[in-house]
């Protein structure tokens, strides 16, 4: 029996990382039960939190927030509480225990967490750099990067160089295809940058089945054969081998995991 996924809206007065990453966090300990997150950003008013709460009531949906001015957190409550909408306050409780801890009164003030100090512009600028460098469109960016991601489509490459990203690394990820000689840069760079990702075929089948299905194609496409997908594992495993970089198995890993795996070796160095 298929269970449907639970929705819970992230509401926040600035962009809403903190939340969704909280979120996801806690989300992996209920694996495999997969979360769909709707971000609402940048709420600053009781009209914006009356449709966000509407729009949650009507999903059956759970409403997670991360509102730091008390009286839009008092009025969002309220207002869940009267259409039956589930609430997470994630900011609330725990400024209101440090102001009784520290003696002092907390700004109330959205955004904060975004100040453009150095770890912020680095964020971006890693961001960026994922953006510009995914998918081996530059191979270049393969020399400059501090992790190189390689594997064959949909192992996770670009997910994970978004979320490494995020915590200032700049990721470049090549895909590995048989027709395709790899970039020559790859075979220059420090091979401790690489990090080789593979998947069960059967996973992979799966997951490019789904894929074509969501671009309304049909699952028999030589993409999503098993036969093609065997051989294109079987040469990524060949391209690793010659790199020699370490290689992770995504098949049963969140990104997340994953991410956790790669930061933990990188710690290391």
């Amino acid at each position: 029996m298929n269970v449907p996924r639970p929705i819970v809206y992230v509401v926040s007065d600035s962009a809403g990382d903190t939340g969704e990453s909280v979120l996801r966090a806690a989300a992996i300990q209920f694996h495999p039960l997969t979360v769909e997150i709707r971000r609402a950003p940048f709420v600053m008013d009781r009209a914006t939190v009356d449709r966000v709460v509407e729009e949650a009531s009507l999903a059956g949906a759970v409403i997670l927030f991360t509102l730091v001015i008390p009286e839009l957190r008092d009025y969002l409550t309220t207002r869940a509480g009267q259409l039956g909408v589930p609430t997470i306050d994630l900011l609330g409780p725990i400024i209101s225990r440090l102001e009784s801890v520290l003696n002092k009164e907390a700004l109330h003030q959205p955004g904060l967490i975004h100040q453009l100090d150095e770890d912020y512009f680095k964020k971006v600028e890693a961001v960026e750099f994922a953006v510009k460098y995914d998918d081996g469109r530059d191979s270049s960016g393969i020399l400059k990067a501090d992790i190189v991601l390689v594997g064959v489509s949909r192992t996770s490459k670009t997910p994970l160089s978004m979320y490494l990203a995020h915590r200032t690394l700049k990721v470049a990820n090549v895909p590995i295809v048989p027709e395709l000689q790899p970039p020559e840069q790859l075979f220059t760079v420090n091979k401790k940058k690489i990090v080789g990702l593979i998947i069960d075929p059967d996973k992979l089948n799966m997951i490019r089945k789904e894929r074509l299905k969501s671009l309304g194609l049909s699952d028999t496409a030589m993409y999503a054969q098993m036969e093609r997908i065997k051989n294109e594992l079987e040469y990524a495993k060949t391209i690793m081998d010659k790199l020699g970089c370490v290689v992770i198995d995504v098949s049963n890993k969140a990104v997340e995991e994953t991410a956790s795996v790669i930061l933990g070796m990188f710690r290391t160095r």
